[in-house]
């Protein structure tokens, strides 16, 4: 049976990023994360720093399949497929365990248009990337591409593309609370609409509009999306024919519920009419059950919802 427990107020704490301990921006001014020396050095080990090292392409009725599961990637995905203008979700955060360096964890939402190498995607949401960022925090991200992550588009601001226009939030930067397991939950809100009359595709987290995409960087989102997808993805090294320990979400199954697994929670899409409604008919992608997995939900709080993670390696995932 599922867990309809509602996520209570008493639970709640509001997300902030490390670096807002030290005050804020000034008017006309954004945050920007700081490239340090170590960041620098990496460049010579990421390809097109600050752009995808391995392409994530998703499932939905793409005619090219062969391209779902190269280079270790393995997802765990809610998806509808229409004619969308927009998508919301909230999503808990948490801070998975990362085996190898290379290796990655991040759980977004993804709205995409096109197929192949002609592929449009814009995604948003936390990840732990220890070779990207240097560490193993949870932080803030952005990415998009017009050509299947193949040479546009990058993370957060490393390229041109996103516009950010608030002062509150730094892309890139780490986020706190993490929740704990078996303990308070930390989640936040995510929603990106297009605008029709400004031709831009905005990003809010929570309250704060951070920023927008402006159509005219994309091929097919210049107009709409028709896939919108919310889950978790990780990068598998597969060392020695073994799967690595490598975390998605909290790092535990679907069947522990609140508390112990991960979930997505009030997953909408918006039409064009600026109407938001319930995502029904939700499919999934579940690439390897025994290491990661999901379970769907419906309440009257939570909305369509679903469970997902888990550990990687472990005795049924060898």
């Amino acid at each position: 049976m599922f867990n309809f427990e509602a996520h209570s107020k008493k639970d709640r704490k509001p997300i902030t990023q490390l670096w807002q301990l030290n005050g804020e921006c000034p008017d006309a001014t954004i945050p920007i994360r700081r490239t340090k020396r170590e960041d620098s050095m990496r460049k010579n080990t990421i390809k097109k720093y600050g752009t995808k090292k391995f392409n994530i392409i998703p499932y939905p009725s793409l005619p090219d399949i062969k391209f779902a599961n190269q280079v270790g990637l393995e997802h765990v995905i809610a998806f509808v497929e229409d004619k969308f203008y927009g998508a919301k979700g909230t999503i808990n955060v948490w801070k998975p365990q990362i085996q190898i360096q290379d290796e990655c964890s991040l759980s977004g939402i993804w709205l995409l248009g096109g197929s192949d190498t002609g592929l449009n995607s814009i995604q948003a949401g936390w990840m732990v990337y220890p070779k990207l960022f240097g560490d193993n925090n949870t932080r803030f991200f952005i990415y998009w591409t017009r050509d299947g992550y193949n040479s546009t588009g990058c993370y957060n601001l490393q390229c041109s593309g996103f516009v950010q226009v608030t002062k509150q939030m730094a892309l890139g930067a780490a986020i706190k609370p993490i929740s704990i397991y078996h303990g308070s939950q930390s989640d936040f809100t995510l929603t990106v609409w297009k605008d029709e009359r400004q031709k831009v595709w905005w990003l809010r987290f929570q309250d704060t509009i951070i920023g927008y995409w402006p159509t005219s960087i994309f091929t097919y989102l210049g107009d709409r999306a028709s896939v919108v997808e919310w889950g978790g993805l990780v990068t598998n090294t597969n060392l020695n024919g073994q799967h690595t320990t490598t975390q998605m979400g909290s790092g535990h199954f679907a069947e522990e519920w609140f508390r112990g697994a991960s979930y997505f929670r009030n997953l909408e899409i918006i039409e064009q009419t600026s109407n938001i409604r319930s995502a029904n008919g939700l499919g999934n992608v579940v690439d390897k059950p025994k290491c990661y997995n999901l379970k769907f939900g419906n309440s009257e709080d939570w909305g369509n919802f679903f469970y997902y993670g888990g550990p990687g390696k472990n005795p049924n995932c060898p």
